[in-house]
């Protein structure tokens, strides 16, 4: 196993039509070995070469296996790469600034969510006193229908995003995140549905208090 000072390894890469880059390539994950993934990753934000166009070539042979760290494949400080790839245009690299904000969007709505949903738990597990709980189940309620309209109106702005058939890189982006915003759209309907049992469930209580 490599010491744990061997942080990051630095790498010449060559482009076609003698561009050339040097990188220093860092793991993600702390304390691990930097994979071909965090250089494919590095190497779309220096060459804007997006990661599933690119043709990496070490010492004659093709770099396929993303997981695999850069020290199983044999590149080492000092090595020579060659990239094969094409660049976004112009125009698909602003489609792309959109659906990356959007995607950003859709990031701090799922906090949102996620926040709603440790509330709920928590009163579930009768973390809050009895009295203060129909309120807070009254909130959480009202909140995760506003978390859902975000994510809906999140939707119909990705849905708006029309992309020519050519803008592969924007497709692949686009669908992965229509995909992620339904995943998150039934599980704020599971929450809702779950508050409002719960509030149902806390009214047949008091009811049966109060007679």
């Amino acid at each position: 196993m490599p010491g744990r000072e061997e942080t990051g390894i630095t790498v010449t890469l060559f482009l076609l039509g003698n561009e050339k880059h040097s990188i220093q390539v860092a793991s993600q994950q702390e304390d691990g070995e930097p994979t071909l993934q965090d250089m494919a990753v590095l190497i779309e934000q220096v060459t804007g070469v997006p990661v599933h166009f690119q043709k990496l070539i070490y010492k004659g042979k093709s770099l396929k296996e993303l997981e695999q760290p850069l020290s199983a494949l044999g590149v080492k400080n000092g090595c020579k790469v060659m990239l094969i790839g094409k660049r976004n245009s112009p125009e698909e690299e602003a489609e792309l600034k959109k659906l990356k904000d959007l995607e950003k969007s859709v990031e701090q709505i799922a906090n949102k969510l996620e926040e709603v949903n440790k509330e709920f738990t928590s009163i579930q597990k009768g973390f809050l006193a009895k009295d203060l709980q129909a309120e807070a189940l009254k909130q959480l309620d009202k909140r995760i229908k506003g978390t859902a309209e975000q994510f809906m109106k999140t939707l119909e702005q990705i849905d708006a995003v029309n992309l020519p058939e050519n803008f592969s890189d924007c497709k692949v982006k686009k669908k992965g995140l229509v995909k992620r915003v339904q995943v998150f759209l039934a599980q704020c309907d599971t929450i809702e549905g779950n508050i409002g049992q719960e509030m149902d469930k806390l009214q047949s209580k008091n009811l049966a208090l109060a007679e």
